[in-house]
């Protein structure tokens, strides 16, 4: 039963330590500002086979960096069909990034990314094919949070989907 215990101490105070540290996230493209996103693109439907955007698409040119928002750990990079070039990251707060639409990965899954590392760039791939050249940016959380649903269109998937844009703002 002490193992037991011990186990179970280990992971509450795992859990509780992805809280700890600060998480002032700054914009996932080298040089991007708040005028480079539509603020209200979270949630907007219809859109397309996903019906709303749980996300935000920030526009740049292919040469721009696509950079950790915060210190992470890739678990995947590769292609997603519609999301094209893709990187997932978990950060702090288990926070998943997800960056969409890369033109060129630059890391791979099991890398440790300081805030502003480079993990890709901007790009139209996916589903972006032919639009301008943006970064899908996503925020998830694998613990619900139910206050943050509601009656929109798929309102429920909001206690797993946070608007980039609060999230990087505060």
């Amino acid at each position: 039963m002490n193992v037991f215990r011990a186990i179970l101490l280990a992971s509450a105070i795992i859990l509780v330590a992805g809280y700890i540290p600060p998480s002032r996230l700054i914009i996932p493209v080298a040089g991007a500002t708040e005028a480079d996103w539509d603020h209200d693109s979270f949630w907007y439907e219809p859109w397309g086979a996903s019906v709303v955007h749980k996300g935000v698409d920030i526009f740049g040119r292919p040469s721009q960096a696509v950079i950790a928002p915060s210190e992470c750990i890739v678990f995947f990079a590769g292609d997603l069909g519609r999301g094209g070039n893709s990187v997932a990251c978990l950060g702090w707060k288990w926070r998943v990034h997800i960056f969409l639409h890369l033109s060129s990965i630059e890391t791979y899954a099991g890398v440790m990314l300081s805030q502003g590392d480079t993990l890709g760039f901007v790009g139209d791939t996916g589903n972006a094919k032919g639009k301008p050249p943006h970064l899908h940016y996503e925020i998830i959380t694998p613990i619900p949070l139910p206050w943050r649903m509601d009656d929109s269109t798929q309102g429920w998937k909001k206690a797993f989907h946070l608007d980039p844009t609060e999230e990087l703002l505060r």
